[in-house]
């Protein structure tokens, strides 16, 4: 727990795996908040681990009756997820206390992909066609009902997990057949789990971090996607700010995240919108009520120093942060992707990678000796490259030089005989 300067206390809902616990917790710190983490561990566990606050969040009903609890003591001035992984327990736990929050309906629209097309279609947000399947409906029928390219993707998992491009039955009925997979192992009933089934959207795209007040968007920050992200998977690798688009293209994609906020019905704190754009203009991919992930929120600082996360607490508490606005230079992120799976075994080239004028920063987030699994399956990456400087152009530059200087030693796993009886 952090010590209080103001006697404010909030609340930071997140994952034992998440990266952005350090990010908040120090921006709770240099704001002189009492921080107190609730993690996503039994209670059995938490008491084991000595976690002050240990919540199920599966259990939203329980989970809430704690956090009120917890609250009488002191009170919270705010109630934050960090990640994915809380939202909607946040917006029933904030809707409990009487605190600013986001409706706990709109917080499920922002994480069920299926609700998100379902609202953003009736609100006018310009999006895919997407159609409804269940797991356990026979993929070579709907292979014959749906047109291609499409794209076939999970209703909850985040981070591109799960979405694959497919542009034939054949490829349609390999895909699902891994989807199916993927889900079933992460704990799915076939028969209690749909996916969805979306035309796929030709063009570049681009990412929105924004906060939202009394539904009024603005816009933090616009980031480019250089690399192109056309399937089968959707790894995202590079992004840089500011935009190099139009000023009038920029507008629109505000005014699209705006119109798609409004249709879920998010009103409050932050969110962060995934897009396509064509000759037609911007498509929602998605929005979700919460900030950027990963480490790349570092990349972003506001009015005088301040960091992303420092502006959402502020945001949170109730402070005027309309007028910040973000730092001029450019900068950028690198996702390093995952070029196969395997066990880590070695890292080269660091020192070198940390040398290239204008990069700030090299983490190797992945750990030696531990297995490494690509998208769509996989949840992580290797680690984050970040750069500065004057202009995107070199930014971009910068981290691509970089990357080159990186290599990975991974170890193909060897693959184990069933030593079960023959099927």
């Amino acid at each position: 727990m952090v010590l209080a300067k103001n006697g404010k206390r909030v609340l930071l809902l997140m994952s034992p795996a998440t990266y952005r616990a350090g990010a908040f917790v120090q921006a709770a710190q240099q704001l002189g908040l009492d921080a107190v983490v609730g993690l996503d561990l039994p209670e059995t566990l938490a008491e084991y681990w000595h976690v002050p606050l240990g919540l199920e969040f599966a259990n939203i009903r329980t989970s809430v009756q704690r956090i009120v609890e917890y609250a009488r003591e002191k009170p919270f001035a705010a109630i934050l997820s960090v990640d994915d992984s809380a939202t909607e327990l946040a917006a029933y736990a904030n809707m409990a206390l009487g605190l600013a929050n986001n409706s706990p309906q709109a917080s499920e629209a922002a994480r069920d992909k299926l609700l998100m097309r379902q609202l953003m279609s009736a609100g006018g947000a310009p999006c895919p066609i997407f159609r409804n399947f269940w797991l356990y409906e026979d993929p070579a029928w709907i292979a014959s009902q749906v047109t291609y390219p499409c794209v076939l993707k999970p209703r909850r998992l985040s981070g591109s997990r799960g979405v694959i491009r497919a542009d034939n039955a054949a490829e349609f009925t390999a895909a699902f057949g891994r989807l199916k997979r993927l889900l079933v192992a992460e704990g799915a009933s076939e028969h209690e789990t749909s996916i969805l089934v979306e035309d796929f959207i030709p063009g570049f795209e681009v990412a929105l971090e924004g906060l939202l007040t009394d539904g009024h968007l603005k816009v933090l920050t616009l980031f480019d996607k250089p690399d192109p992200l056309d399937g089968p998977f959707f790894e995202e690798t590079i992004y840089i700010t500011p935009s190099r688009l139009p000023a009038q293209t920029q507008q629109e994609i505000a005014d699209c995240v705006a119109t798609a906020a409004a249709s879920l019905g998010l009103r409050t704190g932050p969110v962060h919108a995934e897009l396509r754009v064509n000759e037609r203009g911007p498509w929602m991919l998605e929005i979700a009520g919460r900030s950027i992930g990963g480490l790349c929120s570092t990349i972003l600082e506001f009015g005088s120093g301040m960091c992303l996360e420092e502006l959402i607490l502020r945001h949170a508490i109730g402070e005027e942060v309309a007028t910040l606005e973000r730092e001029e230079h450019a900068a950028g992120v690198m996702m390093i992707p995952i070029p196969g799976a395997g066990i880590l075994k070695g890292v080269q080239g660091v020192e070198a990678a940390k040398a290239v004028p204008l990069i700030t920063g090299v983490e190797i987030t992945a750990q030696l000796n531990n297995q490494l699994v690509p998208l769509p399956e996989g949840a992580s990456y290797l680690g984050f490259i970040f750069a500065r400087g004057d202009t995107p152009t070199e930014v971009e530059a910068a981290i691509r030089q970089a990357h080159q200087c990186l290599h990975f030693e991974i170890r193909r796993g060897i693959p184990v005989l069933n030593q079960g009886s023959a099927k």
